[in-house]
């Protein structure tokens, strides 16, 4: 694949939050961008805004002929009209994965792997080297508040990168940093079975350069063995763990104070005055990490704390988008049994006297079906909750999978289980101080509505 005589590139699935950033890239290194998403969004008016032709009808005819190159995500269906013409046309087509992995084979690459955490993990370590003169560019999947985008330019060799386990992408990326957060079970529908999960995350590590580094949360640690980790020295990669009051970096006094996360850094001595303003320790044990690959890039212990004092966090990420009269609307990502629990605790932890009521929009037939115990458990914690339909993106109705499996396994007194267009009505006869709306499908959209109706915005 030679990206340098590209003129035109064509974007299938533009406004993902993952394409969107390649498009920028591309657009900045100064490429004709343009292509197509099946729904007009903020984002992608965004991108329209910058220069990028985009269109919203699956047409054939609207791909235009002096493209050069075709880059789509595997969340295109394969059904799709214009995918199908791209293949039958043979124009040169990548996955989005494989161009990042291209990307980052050139350049000095910092990737975040884990089931969780990592575009939170990622926009961190990029806000820290930007803010302490490290001029990174950064592939991000979420908007990061500080530069209202996805995606950083810089003029030095590093770039961070999130590496995404699903369909395997990750082990396209060539790093020479690598974190791992988390390995849990998830998209099943690719891998089978945990182990499967496992080993991909195995493999992804045999791909950091020679005499790079990888970074692992200690609750997964026990997940190296001595074939994966002598795999590793014989490349020179050093191993180091992370973590909560344990790891070869890790955070000490964690408490809470006027709604933000204090905390001490221990390495070699015990760095204090840390002050975070995301919520849960889960975030906390991600910017200790972050601040663990800052530090081999050379950032100073003060540079590290005023940035980590001044990082805004991320766009649906644990956001605080509201707080009048007593209550408080947050909304969150959480669509994974894990993401579920660290919201709620978070919540729990930030307004220890409030009740919390949960808005949960299940993501994917495969997911609701593979874990539809773990997601009962977790949201039988909350005081009240509110259920919707699953939102399906990529995949077709599976028989017999509804929100109602999980629905009738919760074990509450307060629990609805609802359409997602009767949520503003059911809020009407359901009183609440903190309105916690979670999921990775189209839910946030609601959120605007409930803000300028209960919360005078």
């Amino acid at each position: 694949m030679k990206i340098d005589g590209v003129k035109h590139i064509y974007f299938l699935g533009i406004g993902g939050i993952g394409m969107s950033a390649l498009a920028r890239y591309f657009l900045r290194a100064g490429k004709t961008i343009s292509g197509y998403d099946k729904t007009s969004t903020v984002l992608t008016k965004t991108l329209e805004s910058e220069g990028m032709d985009i269109h919203y009808d699956e047409n054939v005819s609207l791909i235009p002929d002096s493209i050069d190159m075709v880059i789509y995500t595997p969340a295109v269906p394969k059904d799709n009209a214009e995918y199908t013409h791209i293949r039958e046309s043979k124009m040169p087509i990548y996955r989005r994965s494989e161009v990042l992995g291209l990307i980052s084979k050139k350049r000095k690459t910092i990737a975040v792997a884990g089931t969780h955490g990592k575009t939170t993990t990622c926009s961190i370590i990029s806000y820290l080297l930007k803010n302490s003169g490290i001029d990174i560019s950064a592939f991000v999947g979420g908007i990061m508040k500080n530069f209202d985008s996805n995606y950083l330019f810089g003029d030095s060799d590093w770039v961070v990168a999130e590496a995404d386990e699903y369909d395997r992408s990750f082990l396209r990326l060539f790093p020479d940093i690598a974190v791992i957060l988390s390995m849990d079970a998830d998209h099943l529908d690719i891998y089978g079975d945990k182990n499967s999960v496992h080993q991909g995350f195995r493999d992804f590590t045999l791909n950091i350069k020679e005499g790079g580094s990888l970074w692992i949360h200690t609750a997964i640690r026990q997940n190296i063995d001595e074939k994966w980790k002598q795999a590793l020295m014989n490349k020179g990669v050093s191993i180091h763990t992370f973590g909560i009051d344990d790891g070869d970096m890790q955070a000490k006094n964690v408490r809470v104070e006027n709604g933000r996360f204090h905390y001490s850094i221990k390495v070699d001595k015990e760095i204090k005055g840390f002050s975070l303003g995301l919520a849960g320790r889960h975030n906390v044990s991600n910017a200790v990490v972050a601040s663990a690959v800052s530090k081999e890039l050379g950032c100073t212990w003060e540079d590290l704390k005023r940035s980590i004092e001044s990082f805004e966090g991320i766009k649906r990420r644990f956001e605080i988008v509201a707080e009048t009269d007593g209550k408080v609307l947050i909304d969150d990502y959480a669509h994974h049994p894990t993401e579920l629990n660290a919201a709620i605790q978070a919540t729990r932890e930030l307004y220890p006297y409030k009740k919390v009521t949960v808005v949960f929009q299940p993501h994917l037939y495969t997911r609701t079906r593979d874990f539809v115990d773990g997601f009962a458990e977790e949201l039988s914690k909350v005081d009240t909750l509110i259920l919707t339909e699953i939102y399906p993106a990529r995949e077709l109705p599976i028989e017999g999978v509804t929100s109602e499996m999980i629905y009738n396994k919760i074990i509450l007194n307060n629990k609805k289980l609802i359409h997602q267009s009767e949520l503003i009505e059911t809020l009407e006869n359901m009183p609440f101080e903190i309105l916690l709306i979670t999921g990775a499908g189209d839910i946030d959209k609601k959120v605007k509505e409930i803000k300028e109706k209960y919360f005078n915005a």
